[in-house]
Formats: structure tokens, C-alpha cells, sequence
């Protein structure tokens, strides 16, 4: 029923979601994945919904510019220029983002690797906030407002380590936990080791666990308990000597903790 006692068309009287909205909700996240532009075959086999409704959806989404039509050579629907508006508008009214910049283009200019900073989501994903790229870096995509599995990220390390195992378990639930490499630790077990072994050294480390060939060192950010964000570098695997990663991971530890000062100095929580 609505405000007035009307029967909502496709909701449940605000007790669970309504179904037009998720399924909206649904087709933006599947644009926003690789290779970020589907046909309706794609998105009906992503997301199963009928096929009349997403069309329907769909008109509804490019009238109001979150989804580009079809056009020239791609043949499929892409996200629109009001998701990078409402995207931007997120990280605009962060208050921790301008300092975290300059604490990213700091830990960027002194060791040479490509820096970023990200948060943990209550999924128990983490959310590419900004990116500096390093100087030579051939990279042609950013990562910001990109997720990736906490348990396979330095950053997302990181910040797991500064959680309880009761704060654990409900951000990942069950044994198994997906791979996105080989490489990944996808065993419950195994990363509880490895999240003892940053809360004795003080950093995280992963090495393709995300990304064939990539070695990544991550500190959390401690301006709040637990600590929500963290900073790490990126490096090529063939550059990533044990003497290496200690000389970025100093950097990124001494950065993190002033920039966690100066958070907590400005008030910001």
C-alpha cells in the first residue's frame, strides 16, 4: 500500500526492494563491468530479466542519460554521462579525498610505483577511490570506482587485518572465498595466516593475487577504528626485490600515519 493506502505497483508496502529499482540498480552494475558495453541478448543473459522489461528499462535509462544507446561500431548499450555525474558526486563530498590525493601523489612521486587509495565496502569488496599512475607506467585504464575482493588486494589486506574474526566472518562468509588468479588465497584458513602475518609486520603484501605479473604492498589509514581506507603501490613483479618492497612499504607506513594525523586533526571521521 502507498502513503494514502494505493497499492504500489511493484513493491511490497516498503518492507523489501522494490523491483523496478533493483532491477535498474542490476543493469547499470552489469554496464559497469568489462566489457562495459552489452547488447540486450548480453544484458537479458547477465542480469535474467524478461526481455520486455528491459527494454523498457532500457528507454527509460537512456532518456535520462545513464545508459548511451547503441551506436556505430559498438552495437550495445554503455554506462552514460549521468552515472559519471552521480559517480563524481560521491568522491566530491568525501572529505578525507583531498588530503588522501595528496598523500597518493607524495607516496607516487617518491617511489616511482603506481600508488592508490581505496575503501572497504560492507561487502567485503574495496572501492578504488583515486590512482596516480607511475611515471612509466603503460596502463590505459583507471581503477577508481573499481571493486575488487578485499582478500585479494593489498589494500583489502590491510584493512581485513584491522577487523575481529566475528568482523570477519560476516564480511566473509563460509571457507571458500572466490579467485580471481591462481595466485589468489582463496582458503579461509590460509588468509587468516596471512592477515596475522600484517598485523605482526604492520603492511600487506600480495604478489598476483588480482593481477598476473603485479606486486602490491598496502597500509590501512587509521584516522577511524577500524580503519576504512588504505593506501598501497603497485609494481612490476620482476622489480619487486625484497629490499624493494621494504623501501615502498616504509614509505606508504610513514605516509599513511601522517595522513592519518592530519584527518584526525581537521575532524575529519
Amino acid at each position: 500500500m502507498g502513503e494514502h493506502g494505493e497499492t504500489t505497483p511493484d513493491g511490497d508496502g516498503g518492507r523489501g526492494p522494490v523491483k523496478s529499482a533493483e532491477r535498474t540498480v542490476r543493469i547499470l552494475q552489469a554496464l559497469a563491468q568489462p566489457p562495459y558495453v552489452l547488447s540486450v541478448a548480453q544484458l537479458q543473459e547477465r542480469t535474467g530479466y524478461p526481455r520486455s522489461s528491459l527494454h523498457a528499462l532500457l528507454r527509460t535509462l537512456v532518456d535520462l542519460r545513464w545508459v548511451e544507446p547503441p551506436s556505430g561500431a559498438s552495437g550495445g548499450y554503455g554506462i552514460g554521462s549521468q552515472a559519471l555525474l552521480t559517480g563524481t558526486a560521491y568522491l566530491d563530498r568525501d572529505p578525507a579525498l583531498p588530503r588522501a590525493l595528496a598523500a597518493v601523489e607524495a607516496v607516487r612521486d617518491e617511489t616511482r610505483c603506481t600508488t592508490h587509495v581505496a575503501r572497504l565496502e560492507p561487502g567485503g569488496d574495496v572501492v578504488y577511490l583515486a590512482t596516480r599512475e607511475a611515471p612509466d607506467a603503460h596502463r590505459t585504464h583507471s581503477r577508481v570506482g573499481r571493486f575488487l575482493p578485499a582478500h585479494a588486494t593489498a589494500l583489502g589486506k590491510a584493512l581485513l587485518a584491522e577487523r575481529s574474526a566475528a568482523e570477519l566472518d560476516a564480511l566473509l562468509p563460509g571457507d571458500a572465498l572466490p579467485a580471481l588468479t591462481p595466485d589468489t588465497v582463496a582458503d579461509r584458513a590460509a588468509l587468516d595466516a596471512e592477515l596475522a602475518e600484517v598485523r605482526r609486520r604492520g603492511w600487506a603484501l600480495e604478489r598476483g593475487q588480482n593481477s598476473p605479473g603485479t606486486v602490491c604492498v598496502g597500509v590501512p589509514v587509521e584516522y577511524r577504528i577500524p580503519a576504512t581506507d588504505a593506501l598501497s603501490c603497485s609494481l612490476p613483479a620482476a622489480l619487486a626485490t625484497d629490499a624493494e618492497v621494504e623501501r615502498v612499504a616504509a614509505v606508504l607506513v610513514r605516509t599513511a600515519a601522517r595522513l592519518a594525523r592530519e584527518l584526525r586533526a581537521a575532524g575529519v571521521r
